[in-house]
């Protein structure tokens, strides 16, 4: 009996050893399968330039080698359930370009004008007929193929500015307006400041001061130029946003995405792209305003897109193609001998930002309306530090000598054609 117990210990012992052994073979195993993944990450990690964004791009499985689609997304900012911010964005990762179109709340999206009401207006329609409705009207505009869509309520706006700790900002004009009803209060001096979420509202929400005073003509006017701010804006929030990001506050954004964010964009294609858009420049960044003019139709004012000029738009922001200036130029016989010459009026100009003051950027496009040249898109580029324009059209001895004269500046160069007559490069040098 007791020879018997002892044998049964002996076998209990060997197998909890043998088990033992088991388990520590599973758990080196493990080790070592982690050892390899971690240092496969790690590899990974440092290839992919370290830091946050090497993270984020080992993460979601960043590829050098994978070429993806251009993407074109409609952003929409919305406030008391109107879209009053409407812009058609494309991001392209292959070369790290992006545009942004804006399109005027009032734009007429009518069958006539004859009958036109208050609900033909592009910033009605989503509370009316829905986004879907909305993506249709803006396809039919621009004639992009816009599928995917991107809402974001103002309120967001405020808590990811004061997520990443404020926003420099150059405010073009002072603002004082107070509407009770709509619970907005809005009260700032022009000038670079740094700005929190509730000023960054004030900001992109404003059009016009309590004594009805607006911006000026040359900025843009009411609706145009808040526009242009807002595109202003955005252009800062994303250059400060990549410049302040850490891995720390990713679960932060996606925080304020998931609380107010509405989008048909899906995981895996969101996924797919954000590893390349770690690296995006803003420099890289062109935006113009869809082009037309105020009108009045049946009672209500709206803004009426022009067909052709929207299509010169179109191309050259989204697709780069440029239109030859001079095509379609009628020179009436024994009145010009230069068959390129053009009248300011008709010179169409490309402002580029290399200086680094939004300011300047301001005061170069108010100088070239005001004598008469057309700026049809601006939009940033690097640094540098000579104010340049580069003639892509032939211009008119006449129309060079407006500008040298306008911008300061001794030499014109020449360049390649493209649908502007003229791209002006604003330099450190730019005395305002």
């Amino acid at each position: 009996m007791e020879k018997q117990a002892k044998e049964k210990k002996n076998t209990k012992k060997k197998g909890n050893k043998k088990n033992k052994h088991i388990f520590l073979k599973v758990v080196l195993i493990l080790l070592l399968i982690i050892s390899v993944l971690a240092g496969i990450f790690i590899y990974k990690w440092q290839k992919n330039g370290g830091g946050w964004k090497g993270a984020i791009k080992t993460t979601l499985g960043y590829d050098e080698n994978k070429k993806l689609d251009k993407i074109y997304c409609l952003l929409l900012g919305q406030s008391q359930n109107l879209t009053d911010t409407i812009m058609v964005a494309s991001y392209d990762p292959n070369t790290q370009e992006a545009a942004l179109l804006s399109i005027p709340r009032d734009t007429f999206v009518g069958e006539s004008k004859a009958y036109a009401s208050s609900y033909d207006k592009i910033n009605a329609i989503y509370s009316w007929k829905g986004v879907e409705e909305l993506l249709e009207d803006v396809n039919e505009i621009t004639g992009l193929n816009v599928e995917y869509y991107l809402k974001v309520d103002t309120e967001a706006l405020k808590v990811l500015v004061d997520e990443i700790g404020g926003v420099y900002f150059d405010v073009p004009i002072d603002m004082h307006y107070t509407d009770k009803k709509q619970n907005l209060y809005i009260d700032l001096k022009a000038g670079y400041q740094l700005l929190d979420g509730d000023k960054a509202e004030q900001v992109v929400r404003f059009r016009h001061n309590s004594d009805g005073s607006t911006y000026p003509y040359e900025y843009g006017g009411e609706d145009l130029g808040r526009m242009k701010t807002q595109r202003a804006f955005l252009t800062a929030l994303l250059e400060q946003t990549i410049e302040n990001m850490d891995i720390s506050k990713i679960f932060s954004f996606l925080d304020i995405a998931k609380q107010y964010v509405e989008t048909n964009l899906n995981f895996n294609t969101i996924k797919d792209y954000v590893p390349y858009m770690v690296d995006f420049d803003i420099d890289n960044l062109k935006t113009a305003t869809l082009p037309g003019a105020s009108e009045y139709a049946n009672g209500y004012s709206i803004y009426a897109a022009d067909e052709e000029e929207t299509q010169e738009v179109v191309n050259e922001l989204f697709y780069g193609i440029s239109k030859d200036s001079n095509e379609g130029n009628v020179i009436e016989e024994n009145t010009v001998t230069d068959t390129n010459v053009l009248s300011s009026e008709k010179v169409k100009i490309e402002v580029l930002n290399g200086s680094g003051n939004s300011s300047k950027l301001t005061e170069v496009v108010n100088s070239l309306e005001s004598k008469g040249f057309s700026v049809i898109q601006t939009g940033n580029t690097s640094t540098t530090n000579n104010t340049t324009v580069i003639d892509r059209s032939d211009l008119s001895q006449a129309d060079s000598e407006k500008l040298k004269e306008t911008l300061g500046i001794e030499n014109i160069t020449t360049g390649d054609s493209s649908s502007v007559d003229a791209t002006v490069i604003i330099g450190t040098d730019y005395i305002m």
